[in-house]
């Protein structure tokens, strides 16, 4: 079986940057999920720039407000689902069927910062689907090793689901090169997710834990 990888861009809209970021998939004919800031969206530009996405087949996710917020140090419900709700409400029509959402990790790291039971509760009660990551190639912070480190991943695992950044400094100018070294892999690019990284489901938990789940 050939290695599976789904493509997700966090961070973003970024404009000057998606839409390079955006190119470069179409040529492919890739489709992947944008993870985007709720902030961000109050510029017409970057709303645009997720309509575009959108219409383009991708898939559009949550992903916080403010990307300040790591959901397992916080211990005030309110806010925690202020930074969920309303940047669903600024996606709106936007939004996947699933509701898809991304924890803000702090540098991609896995652990009980990344959620508190505000959280958990809100996903299983309005039906989101909590999705992490397996592979952090490190593109907003390493434009030199990130596309070597992404490879490595790939070849380690059955099912990739790689997170990289549509902002300014990140993937944009080697992701055309990062998916040729991909096809000499001759890698399955899907859009969805392995169970693996799906914490919650249409009011389930898949592979939710204690591990994901901090005391705020």
């Amino acid at each position: 079986m050939n290695k599976r990888v789904t493509l997700t861009f966090d961070n973003g809209p970024t404009p000057g940057v998606s839409p390079k970021v955006f190119d470069t998939l179409g040529r492919r004919g890739i489709k992947a999920t944008f993870f985007v800031i709720g902030n961000k969206l109050a510029d017409p530009a970057a709303a645009a720039l997720m309509r575009a996405a959108h219409a383009a087949g991708h898939w559009i996710g949550n992903h916080t407000l403010t990307h300040s917020v790591a959901f397992g140090e916080q211990r005030d419900a309110a806010v925690t689902i202020r930074e969920i709700e309303e940047t669903q409400r600024r996606i709106g029509a936007c939004a996947h069927p699933d509701k898809l959402f991304r924890p803000y990790g702090k540098s991609g790291r896995i652990g009980p910062h990344l959620l508190n039971r505000a959280a958990l509760s809100l996903f299983l009660e309005q039906r989101y689907c909590c999705v992490t990551w397996n592979s952090v190639p490190g593109d907003w912070y390493d434009p030199e090793e990130w596309v070597t480190r992404g490879i490595r991943d790939v070849e380690a695992a059955d099912w990739s689901v790689v997170v990289l950044h549509d902002i300014a400094g990140a993937c944009a100018a080697r992701l055309g090169e990062f998916i040729a070294r991909l096809d000499d892999l001759g890698v399955e690019y899907r859009q969805d997710f392995p169970d693996s990284v799906v914490l919650t489901r249409a009011g389930r938990e898949v592979a939710m834990s204690d591990a994901y789940l901090g005391g705020g």
